[in-house]
C-alpha cells in the first residue's frame, strides 16, 4: 500500500530535547509520519499518531522548505548555547520518499556550513549512504547511528516488513566506516537473533548500543505492550525474547567480541 504524502510548511523545526533525549538541546524530525510502520514503533502510541485517524505507516507529511526554517533556527539557538541535535526522534530521515524531496539533506547542507555541536543521525536506511559527503564535512561532530535490531531476515519481515533489508544496512555500515564516518549499531529495539550477530558486527562497527522495549519506549515497556507486540513472538513460539531481562542474552554475545567500553546500554548509547 502507497502512503498518502502531504506536503506541510512549518514554522518550527527544532525541539527541545527532554526525556529520553534530554541529553541534547534539541531534536529535528523532517517529517511526521513514517512509512517504513513498524510493527514495535513507540510512536504508534504518541498524539502525533493517535490523533491522526490514519494507520501509522500509510501517512507522511513532508515538510516543504524546511532548510530555510531550519538555518535560521539554528542561527539563533547558537545564540543562546551549544546546540547538540537527535535526527530523528519520531520519523526516519532517511524513509523513501527522501529520495524524491530531499528535506533530510538540504538540513544537512545547512549543518555543514554552520556546524551544530553535535548532530546524531538516527536510521534504518541504506539512503543515509547517499550523504556521505556532508557527514565529512561534519567530521567528529556526527554520528550516524544504524539500526540493526536483528541479523534475521526472516525475524525483520515478521516485525517489519517494510523497513529495508538486514543485509543492505550491514553494507551501509561496512560503506560508512570506510568513508570514515563516525558510526555505531543500534540493536534496538532487539529482535530475536543469532549467536553469529556479535560477530557479523564486530568488522563494521567500534560502538554498538543495545536497547529494548523495556528501557528504550519512554513507559517501561507499556507503550509497547499496548501495541500487542507479544503476539507477534507467540507466533513464532520466541516469547522468551519478550522479556525484560532477554537483553543479557544479547549483551552476553557482544561482550565476546567487543570491549565493555564499546557496548552502550540503552540510554547511554544515544546520548552526545
Amino acid at each position: 500500500m502507497k502512503p498518502e504524502y502531504l506536503y506541510k510548511y512549518p514554522k518550527t523545526l527544532l525541539n527541545k530535547g527532554t526525556g529520553f533525549l534530554s541529553g541534547y538541546s534539541h531534536s529535528l524530525n523532517p517529517y511526521t509520519g513514517c512509512s517504513f510502520g513498524c510493527s514495535y514503533c513507540y510512536v504508534r502510541q504518541m498524539p502525533v499518531s493517535t490523533f491522526r485517524d490514519a494507520e501509522w505507516g500509510s501517512w507522511v507529511d513532508i515538510k516543504k522548505d524546511a532548510a530555510v526554517v531550519f538555518q535560521k533556527e539554528l542561527r539563533r539557538a547558537k545564540t543562546k548555547g551549544p546546540v547538540t541535535i537527535f535526527m530523528s526522534s519520531s520519523t526516519d530521515p532517511y524513509q523513501p520518499i527522501e529520495y524524491k524531496e530531499q528535506i533530510t539533506r538540504s538540513m544537512l547542507e545547512v549543518m555543514a556550513g554552520d556546524p551544530p555541536d553535535f548532530l546524531f543521525v538516527q536510521t534504518r536506511s541504506p539512503l543515509v549512504r547517499r550523504d556521505i559527503d556532508l557527514f565529512l564535512r561534519l567530521g567528529d561532530k556526527v554520528r550516524v547511528s544504524m539500526t540493526v535490531e536483528t541479523d534475521r531476515e526472516d525475524i525483520r519481515k515478521h516485525f517489519s516488513p517494510n523497513a529495508p533489508p538486514i543485509s543492505a544496512r550491514l553494507k551501509t555500515l561496512q560503506l560508512l566506516a570506510d568513508a570514515g564516518v563516525p558510526t555505531q549499531a543500534t540493536i534496538a529495539p532487539m529482535l530475536p537473533s543469532s549467536e553469529e550477530f556479535a560477530e557479523r558486527l564486530r568488522s563494521l562497527v567500534n560502538r554498538v548500543c543495545l536497547d529494548d522495549y523495556f528501557m528504550g519506549d519512554g513507559s517501561g515497556g507499556k507503550r509497547t505492550r499496548n501495541l500487542g507486540i507479544h503476539a507477534l513472538y507467540k507466533q513464532l513460539g520466541l516469547e522468551e525474547w519478550y522479556h525484560p531481562a532477554a537483553y543479557r542474552k544479547v549483551y552476553e554475545r557482544l561482550i565476546q567480541v567487543f570491549s565493555e567500553e564499546q557496548i552502550y546500554v540503552s540510554q547511554k548509547g544515544f546520548e552526545p
